[in-house]
């Protein structure tokens, strides 16, 4: 139940963040940062753990990986923000549909890992579904790759971190959180705006913890769950945000956008059969190994 609760929540997460569109993106971003590390630092005081990560950034190499994980991090929220508030929540579905797939094509591109058919079918359909949007006229969905791109770097570079989730993004938000201050106290005032309601800045502090509690949850459901359930489950959010983009949203989907999901979303269900008939052949296998010994 954690893991669904966890993938829910980031599936409508773009229907929380609507409520704040009159906010700019990039603003939206930074208070995202600030009010997500001070409520990990309020956590901290009942949670040794955290305060015991920040020796981490003691040793460089270390220092030097989490501030590459926080960047990427820092692009990826933005992105979506900008998706959410520019009225294309289609694109950060799509983003987090072609995650997993990228991901794997790190593993080739950086680490030298060898793709298995399948996962270079399902690959090569999410690869034609994006050139189908690009050549059909919807454009080149940058929003969608810009996410993508940046949440695929940050899982790889998550390998060579050893804290867990909570804790690593208390030390990414915590390097983030100086540029995102720096960022809402020199922005050039809007003449026009008006200032934030008591319900904006309330709202402003649950987007804090909405984007701490599903890596809570989620963190909590990886000790208990098999990978397997994992990566199927991975596929909910992105789901999610469709449904909340084209029905709740009224986002336009038709035409290029439709033909390109379509291949996107068989890329997708290729990835996760072939995933599904290689864990049953490796299980089998096991039994038998088990039985002969």
């Amino acid at each position: 139940m954690c893991a669904v609760g966890a993938h829910m929540m980031w599936g409508f997460f773009p229907l929380y963040w609507h409520l704040l569109d009159y906010v700019p993106s990039a603003t939206l971003t930074a208070y995202r940062v600030i009010w997500s590390f001070l409520l990990l630092m309020t956590l901290s005081i009942a949670m040794p753990r955290l305060r015991r990560a920040l020796l981490q950034l003691r040793e460089p190499r270390k220092l030097a990986i989490y501030a590459a994980t926080a960047t990427m991090i820092g692009i990826n929220w933005g992105a979506f923000m900008y998706a959410v508030g520019s009225g294309q929540v289609l694109q950060a579905s799509l983003g987090y549909y072609i995650n997993p797939l990228l991901n794997v094509l790190l593993g080739v591109v950086v680490l030298g890992e060898r793709l298995r058919p399948f996962q270079w079918i399902a690959v090569g359909f999410a690869a034609v579904g994006v050139a189908v949007m690009v050549m059909m006229g919807s454009g080149m969905p940058w929003i969608a790759l810009a996410m993508a791109s940046a949440f695929a770097t940050y899982g790889l570079l998550k390998k060579k971190a050893t804290l867990p989730p909570l804790e690593g993004l208390s030390i990414e938000t915590g390097l983030l959180f100086p540029a995102a201050l720096a960022f809402l106290l020199l922005q050039s005032p809007d003449p026009g705006a008006q200032p934030y309601t008591p319900v904006t800045w309330l709202l402003l502090i649950i987007g804090g913890a909405l984007t701490i509690a599903p890596l809570a949850l989620f963190a909590t459901a990886a000790k208990r769950v098999t990978l397997t359930t994992i990566g199927i489950l991975q596929y909910v959010g992105p789901t999610l945000q469709w449904f909340v983009g084209v029905v709740l949203l009224g986002e336009a989907f038709g035409g290029s956008k439709l033909i390109g999901f379509l291949f996107v979303w068989t890329g997708v269900t290729v990835f996760i059969v072939g995933g599904l008939q290689m864990q049953s052949r490796a299980t089998r296998q096991a039994r038998q190994v088990a039985l002969a010994e």
